[in-house]
């Protein structure tokens, strides 16, 4: 496994130490995606990315700007090619847009700027700390109005406190009290505290976010396949196991994103395709369904198996269409 050779001290070496840790755990496992998707192999390089694009994250004081950076720089070194690529694609539809998740991934991109913004300014407090450059950089470090506004904007309650709280002690700092000047030994202490909280903070925000690109087309995949299902089935289940009983019922699959709840018992349902998996489970029995939709998506054919070692046929009917 990689290491990276970082000068850090106090609470800033747990931001590592957790990087560490995540990366220990899944830095050699594919993650989940669709087949035709190359399969990412290691984790995003963030403090490589930090340290590479750190002038250009110092200065990002805008949506436009943060999507700017991300497509040409962020998005293809973390291994986010294809969000990078689906965000600057020219003449998109507002449907494809919508159905594409292009207005949720845009503000996640963006929120991944703020906390690389967030981890970078964290590291910079450090290193002038170390360097004993306090004086005169409060400006520098913190940014123009307009900056630090944006910054605001993008953060969470995860790190915008501890950025906040940075901000005010650097001021301090900048511009000490004769009673602060002979505490300036615990003010720099203080200081490197908040830099290493706020480091550890945009770290773990960095990472859900990547996360949370990293599975965009498993989610579209999933909400089309919802909308596939979505309407009222005529379901018909012929059980082997017991004399070959059918056993008729009528399923109301709701629509992608529903706030009501979905069909008691369905835990899993996973579209790829004219393929249908569903998984059942209650009180503590389990079914699986293998299907395939038929007759241009009107029908459903396929088999079942459950734990009491029932199996056989099913075969659905779409009796009414999709209602929002």
């Amino acid at each position: 496994m990689k290491c990276h050779t970082v000068r850090l001290r106090l609470v800033g070496q747990a931001a590592w130490c957790i990087w560490g840790f995540l990366a220990t755990c899944f830095g050699d496992v594919p993650f989940a995606s669709g087949a035709e998707d190359t399969l990412p192999l290691t984790m995003p390089d963030f403090p490589h990315v930090i340290q590479t694009h750190g002038a250009r994250l110092a200065e990002v004081d805008s949506d436009k700007g943060a999507i700017d950076l991300f497509a040409a720089y962020v998005g293809p070194a973390v291994l986010l090619d294809d969000v990078a690529k689906t965000l600057t694609a020219k003449s998109i539809t507002p449907k494809l847009s919508k159905d594409l998740l292009i207005p949720e991934i845009t503000q996640v991109a963006q929120k991944l700027i703020g906390d690389l913004a967030a981890w970078q300014l964290a590291v910079t407090v450090q290193q002038v700390v170390r360097d004993e450059r306090i004086p005169g950089m409060t400006e520098k470090l913190s940014g123009s109005p307009t900056r630090r506004e944006w910054l605001a904007l993008q953060g969470r309650t995860k790190w915008l406190q501890s950025m906040n709280e940075l901000a005010q002690t650097l001021a301090a700092i900048e511009s000490p009290s004769p009673v602060q000047e002979g505490r300036m030994q615990v003010k720099l202490m203080m200081l490197t505290q908040q830099a290493g909280r706020l480091e550890v903070e945009a770290l773990q925000a960095a990472y859900q976010d990547w996360d949370r690109l990293r599975g965009w087309k498993d989610r579209v995949r999933m909400l089309r396949g919802q909308a596939r299902l979505c309407g009222t089935w005529q379901w018909v289940i012929h059980n082997h196991q017991q004399h070959h009983q059918e056993r008729k019922l009528s399923l109301l699959f709701p629509p992608p994103g529903a706030d009501r709840a979905t069909l008691p018992g369905l835990v899993e349902t996973i579209v790829l395709g004219d393929n249908v998996y569903l998984r059942w489970e209650i009180d503590g029995q389990v079914q699986e369904d293998s299907l395939q939709f038929v007759k241009e998506g009107q029908r459903l054919e396929g088999t079942f198996v459950n734990s009491q070692g029932g199996w056989g046929s099913i075969s659905g009917k779409r009796t009414a269409s999709c209602t929002p």
